[in-house]
């Protein structure tokens, strides 16, 4: 059986529908899967033992060139390739227009969520066969769901096997060094932002308890909050841009990671590494880390999570954005000595 997934981004988004595959590989262990991505997520997919090939979805590369001759072009030349196959299943695991449209291109029985289910709900007019799964889960159980609907299988309710710690890259050996501690504190959304003198305050309390920092970050603004963090801090290092494989290492041998509500964080429970997730507006019932390990800190502040890119609370605020007022630098702290020292 060959089936095709379209699921383009985002990095959690992605990371998130790895379970279902490693279900439907149980079911069916001949099961093939190509997989329609985004540029910047394809070295994901290929990590998954049941992914056969992966097709590049050129989006963010063309799209600043609308309508003009090369995005024409580019688009007919991953037109060719999706339409290389045909499938037994297409899969649209996002539920947008754009994959929908994607889905649409493709050659085989195309499937998805219906009208309630999609998160765009006109994207299920592409599809010949329509499924209902409630919104109101897990992503992650979502997608297993979907998947389970489609291809006619009995869904199991178990903790997610996201299929990639067979894979010989990550057979990371453990380092001997300090203990360290990773801060995640980038993400796209300015209201998931932990206020930075939490991070501060956070990675004094953590030296003092022998522990390193480690900080990453992916854009220019990001280094810039790291460096800022970094002033006047013993222990705490400002690492080279890393990608995904060296991200993964370095969460591999981490004693904690500590995170916002961004990609990467999904990453660090994949590898069952454990991790305290910070969710201010969003909610972690439906988005947050799932797995081993993973500790989820949620506010519960009036308004969250308010599922919003922009903060409209109008009262006094303690921090900014004000969600984050109840999760402090000393909780998140009494949490890291919980997980490692059991107090």
């Amino acid at each position: 059986m060959k089936v095709l997934i379209i699921k383009m981004s985002s990095m959690g988004d992605v990371l998130h529908a790895l379970p279902a595959l490693t279900d439907a590989a149980r079911v069916f262990p001949e099961i093939k899967f190509d997989w329609v991505i985004e540029e910047n997520f394809q070295e994901i997919p290929r990590w998954h033992f049941a992914v056969n090939e992966v097709i590049l979805f050129p989006w963010r590369r063309i799209r600043k060139k609308f309508l003009s001759k090369y995005f024409f072009e580019e688009l007919e030349k991953f037109k060719l390739k999706l339409q290389k196959e045909k499938y037994d299943f297409i899969i649209d695991a996002q539920g947008l227009l754009k994959s929908g449209w994607v889905a649409f291109l493709a050659q085989g029985l195309r499937c998805g969520y219906d009208f309630q289910s999609s998160r765009e709900p006109a994207a299920s007019f592409f599809y010949q066969k329509k499924f209902f799964i409630d919104k109101m889960q897990h992503a992650i159980t979502r997608t297993r769901k979907l998947f389970s609907s489609v291809l006619n299988y009995s869904y199991q309710d178990s903790l997610p096997d996201f299929g990639i710690l067979e894979n010989k890259i990550f057979q990371f050996k453990k380092k001997q060094e300090k203990p360290y501690v990773v801060f995640l504190h980038g993400t796209t959304w300015k209201t998931k932002l932990w206020p930075e003198n939490h991070w501060i305050e956070l990675a004094k309390r953590l030296n003092k308890q022998g522990l390193s920092i480690k900080l990453v970050w992916w854009t220019e603004l990001e280094k810039k909050r790291a460096l800022r963090i970094q002033e006047n801090i013993s222990d705490v290092d400002v690492l080279d841009k890393q990608n995904l494989h060296q991200m993964a290492e370095l969460f591999f041998n981490a004693a904690m990671v500590v995170s916002v509500d961004t990609g990467l964080a999904h990453l660090a429970s994949v590898l069952g590494v454990p991790c305290i997730s910070l969710y201010g507006p969003t909610d972690p019932k439906r988005t947050g880390t799932l797995g081993k390990n993973q500790i989820q800190l949620h506010s519960q502040f009036k308004c969250a999570p308010c599922l919003q890119k922009v903060c409209h609370y109008s009262g006094f605020r303690k921090t900014d954005p004000p969600c984050f007022s109840e999760i402090t630098a000393l909780r998140v702290e009494q949490e890291i000595k919980r997980v490692m020292y059991g107090c």
